[in-house]
């Protein structure tokens, strides 16, 4: 048996659980038009993500990015209308995604051979600095909220912004506080180191990583420095690995640099993946050769990562449809046996890669699940502000 043979066969026992998919974002781009990109079937020209490469990629839970744009004037409606986006999604294709909350929902998905669904908002801006904002993200089904995107928001610094409050504020630790006492996992990609360690300083459940890498790897911002995976042995949390070219490989650090730079200096926005935008970004393409990432450079990361952090605290996020690029083996949602295969060349046992997989993931919200029972019988509600803890208006 080949080792690619023995990764799909052991994703067929312990399927992927990828933290983090753009999908609902690229079909906002349609106007929600499900018919247009009817993921039933292969989307490949327009899309990484569909049910038949989902599928054939041996993926068994998904986390739906309900994201909106930090710069977004209306985000809490915009997010509303993500949320409502995978919701439609999940009635049209019953026979294969399933609504999950709980980690019991992941295993009953597995069970039936469906694939577990479940939501995670990308960016605190998304609750508009109010606790009752994320209540009511939760009771919709959103099981992480990545505390920042590209931007600060005003109780948390973002990697790739200016620092502002220092990590996070004295109303951005009760945000954590309630996360923790509602069940939704904390999630530190995106965030500045400082607000890491903030984070885990203030948290009583464990964290995630839903797409970052391992900054000693790939000197970027968006990754995690060795001193955060040090860690997460005492939280209990999870590191997903991301397979975002500019996150994972150092040259391409510095050609995207100047790629965005050439969007923006033409008026678009840097994460722009419009047809226009990605003219431009192919004309730039041939007159700079693109570095390429590949499977191995994927795989390195984890390598480090384990060794620093260990295997029980790693897993998957890929970033799909939210990313104009991807690594050589791993350019959609059906290269996921690829990663395993090198791993399985590597030496990893299929019982550590069962936990990267399946089980790491499935174990750290059924963690975030216990510490939501103990606080909500100690702890009451907040209605806590930003005015009132921080001083300021949001």
């Amino acid at each position: 048996m080949t080792s690619l043979e023995e990764a799909r066969a052991l994703l067929r026992e312990f399927p992927v659980v990828d933290g983090h998919n753009d999908l609902p974002w690229a079909l906002r781009k349609t106007g929600y038009d499900l018919d247009a990109r009817d993921i039933a079937q292969h989307q490949n020209a327009h899309l990484h993500t569909d049910i038949p490469r989902l599928r054939e990629g041996g993926v068994g839970a998904q986390y739906w990015s309900v994201y909106v744009r930090s710069d977004l004037p209306d985000a809490v409606p915009a997010t509303l209308e993500q949320i409502d986006c995978v919701r439609q999604l999940l009635a049209r294709h019953p026979a294969d995604l399933a609504p999950a909350l709980t980690a019991a929902d992941m295993e009953r998905a597995r069970q039936d051979g469906r694939i577990a669904s479940l939501m995670g908002a990308e960016g605190g801006h998304s609750i508009n600095c109010s606790l009752g904002t994320l209540r009511g993200l939760y009771e919709l089904g959103v099981r992480y909220m990545t505390l920042t995107h590209n931007d600060n928001n005003p109780w948390a610094d973002s990697a790739t912004d200016e620092p502002n409050v220092g990590g996070l504020s004295a109303f951005g630790r009760e945000v954590v506080r309630e996360m923790n006492r509602l069940g939704m996992l904390v999630d530190l990609s995106h965030v500045a180191a400082t607000t890491m360690r903030d984070a885990l300083d203030a948290t009583s459940a464990p964290v995630i990583f839903s797409h970052s890498s391992a900054r000693a790897v790939c000197d970027h911002p968006r990754n995690i420095p060795d001193d955060v995976l040090e860690r997460l042995p005492g939280n209990g949390g999870v590191a997903m690995v991301t397979f975002v070219p500019k996150f994972v490989l150092q040259a391409a650090v510095d050609w995207t640099a100047a790629a965005d730079e050439n969007l923006r200096a033409h008026g678009f926005h840097h994460l722009d993946t419009s047809e226009e935008a990605m003219k431009l970004h192919r004309a730039f393409e041939e007159r700079t050769p693109r570095p390429v990432a590949t499977v191995a450079t994927v795989a390195d990361h984890l390598d480090h990562m384990r060794e620093v952090a260990g295997v029980d605290h790693l897993g998957i996020g890929g970033d799909y449809d939210g990313t104009a690029f991807t690594p050589d083996g791993l350019g959609d949602v059906s290269g996921y046996p690829n990663l395993i295969a090198e791993l399985l060349d590597r030496g990893w046992s299929k019982a550590d890669l069962a936990k990267v997989t399946w089980q790491n993931s499935v174990r750290v919200l059924g963690a975030a699940e216990d510490v939501a029972r103990e606080l909500q019988a100690t702890r009451p509600v907040s209605n806590a502000t930003i005015e009132s803890l921080d001083g300021r208006e949001g």
